[in-house]
């Protein structure tokens, strides 16, 4: 078992992720930040503001479009990560990535990286006023325990999506399709561990 619990064991290099196919015009980065690894796991996410012109009220992991100046896209999900919660990128080893998805509405190509963080209350996280409402950190266990496939109308259209809900929390969309790629990862290591 390596320190970070062989987490990376489970998941894609950069390269390898970057090489996969997705749609999308424009190129996005998403930070799984992990935390409790591999005792207590959960993630970070943040709800975003509910007067916001795109994605209002939706949670989402900290992330964002790729800047000129960012040197690939590992490095714009750290930027978002900070900009929107204040997550410090020196406190965050990156570990590895996850299939990149495409959004249908807005043509994103989002590349998800999965880096280890201490426990939220360690990290000092601060909400950026203008984008996110909330931080939320949830366990797997939990998340694990409000998923259900369910039929969203969005925009008049009627979606059926995997969803995630704790509290009165609803995640979906490619967050929720990111998230349960990640589970089913972490779920097959502990379906190898002798038990």
């Amino acid at each position: 078992m390596t320190a970070n619990g062989d987490i990376g064991a489970l998941l894609l290099s950069a390269a390898e992720a970057a090489a996969m196919e997705a749609h999308g015009g424009t190129e996005a980065a998403v930070l799984l930040a992990l935390f409790g690894w591999p005792e207590r796991p959960g993630l970070i996410f943040t709800e975003r503001r509910a007067d916001l012109r795109r994605h209002a009220g939706e949670v989402s992991f900290p992330g964002g479009r790729q800047d000129p100046g960012d040197a690939d896209l590992a490095a714009t999900a750290l930027r978002e990560a900070r900009e929107e919660i204040a997550l410090d990128p020196a406190a965050v080893e990156v570990v590895g990535a996850l299939p990149p998805v495409s959004t249908f509405v807005t043509g994103y190509r989002i590349q998800p990286f999965v880096g280890l963080v201490a426990e939220p209350e360690e990290l000092a996280l601060d909400p950026n006023p203008t984008e996110v409402e909330t931080v939320l950190a949830f366990t797997l266990d939990r998340l694990r325990e409000g998923y259900e496939m369910r039929r969203l109308v969005r925009r008049g259209i009627p979606v059926h999506t995997p969803t995630y809900e704790i509290e009165d929390v609803m995640i979906w969309g490619a967050t929720a399709r990111i998230l349960g790629d990640f589970l089913k990862r972490v779920d097959s290591r502990a379906a190898r561990e002798p038990g």
